[in-house]
């Protein structure tokens, strides 16, 4: 799950620092072409007056399993709440451990900590920088009890060793697909390999809402109603609680949004896989391929949606604060893996126990990348890598 730095944000009471010449992801122009469609549903909402759950709801969730080939989709109030969902229908609490990567936003291994278990972080695998499938089993302990795959960037993470680890294991496997809605791996959606798929609409996602929103996908019926009672304060009828639960039901309004783009997602994927196809085509050209590494998708297998795109580069820092003087934005995502973050220092980690997403963390820089992103506009952001590396600055 990531946030978004906006031109206007970056710049404010900062007047010595260049404007930026676009946006790292320009929600505007996608706004711009779906206008009329996404109006027309705010007013349907409007006119209905009902905002919370409901038909809009029930309908955005139906469309959404049949887009992924999920039985159920249970919305959800954001990305976060869609894990600790997933973990809370589990019956996963105190005591328990899951195992997840320490190269993640922070939501992933927060779920698990903010009910009370334990994250048992694994180290990434470099070319994907998702987890390591050959590192999971060595984690496994009697306390085990889940494995939370991330799907980072939009890359699927490598699950049938990861599912067949957890089968083996007898333990559940909760898919962080928060960046990934629409990636395939061996020709199925993310999200519906394991036992829960945990997405998130935050409005910088490929799918985005007008606001927090998110979605667990499961085809395991009791599962599926236990979600439904879990974001409803545990009930079924109103006024009458069979368990606890808590308050993280999806807005109508953002349903509705939610079912206009969730009819472009497919060509916006594929916008973002040409804009991604076309950065690898203009780094060889200019031979910079000596100073970075784009990313790397493993044939057939690996269908990536490229919620960012994430290159490795040396001498990361200068890079970004060079383009940035350019007026070029950029991202890291992340500049810390979870594993050193002050607030899990309770689990005991050290520097150097996570040496592959360690490293990641000090070369990862994410460019902008998003359809309407202009050939001039990318050809800025790879003219200033070059003038960057090649320039000798």
């Amino acid at each position: 799950m990531t946030t978004t730095t906006t031109g206007k944000n970056s710049t404010a009471n900062t007047s010595n620092v260049v404007p930026p010449l676009f946006e790292f992801l320009d929600l505007k122009a996608q706004f711009a072409a779906i206008r009329e469609e996404v109006m027309a549903a705010v007013a349907r909402v409007m006119e209905s007056q009902h905002f919370i759950l409901g038909p809009e709801v029930a309908r955005f969730e139906e469309e959404i399993a049949a887009k992924l080939g999920a039985k159920y989709a249970v919305g959800c109030a954001s990305g976060t709440d869609a894990l600790i969902l997933a973990l809370l229908a589990s019956g996963i609490g105190p005591g328990d451990e899951v195992i997840t990567t320490p190269f993640s936003f922070v939501a992933t291994a927060g779920s698990v900590a903010y009910l009370g278990a334990k994250p048992v972080f694994v180290d990434i695998d470099p070319g994907s920088f998702n987890i390591a499938p050959e590192r999971i089993e060595e984690a496994v302990t009697s306390r085990t009890r889940a494995i939370m795959p991330v799907h980072l960037f939009g890359l699927p993470a490598d699950l049938n060793p990861i599912v067949a680890v957890a089968k083996a294991k007898g333990l559940l496997v909760i898919e962080d697909a928060a960046q990934a809605i629409g990636a395939r791996y061996r020709g199925r959606y993310v999200g519906t390999i394991g036992d829960f798929g945990c997405f998130s609409f935050f409005p910088s996602k490929n799918l985005g809402a007008v606001g927090d929103g998110g979605l667990v996908t499961t085809d395991d019926t009791a599962m599926a109603e236990r979600l439904r009672m879990l974001r409803a304060h545990g009930s079924k009828q109103k006024y009458f609680h069979e368990i606890l639960g808590t308050n993280s039901r999806l807005d109508a309004l953002q349903a509705a949004v939610l079912r206009v783009k969730l009819r472009h997602l497919d060509r916006w994927e594929a916008g973002r896989t040409d804009r991604a196809r076309r950065y690898q085509q203009r780094f060889e050209a200019k031979g910079l391929t000596r100073f970075l590494r784009a990313p790397q998708t493993p044939p057939d297998a690996f269908q990536h949606v490229f919620n960012q795109f994430t290159i490795r580069a040396e001498r990361r820092d200068e890079l970004k604060a060079f383009l940035r003087g350019k007026g070029i934005l950029s991202e890291i995502y992340y500049p810390l893996c979870l594993h050193l973050q002050e607030a899990f220092q309770y689990l005991g980690y050290q520097a150097r126990q996570m040496p592959v997403a360690e490293q990641a963390s000090q070369e990862v820089l994410s460019l902008p990348v998003f359809p309407e992103l202009t050939d001039e506009q990318q050809d800025l952001v790879v003219e200033g890598i070059g003038k960057f590396y090649l320039a000798g600055c």
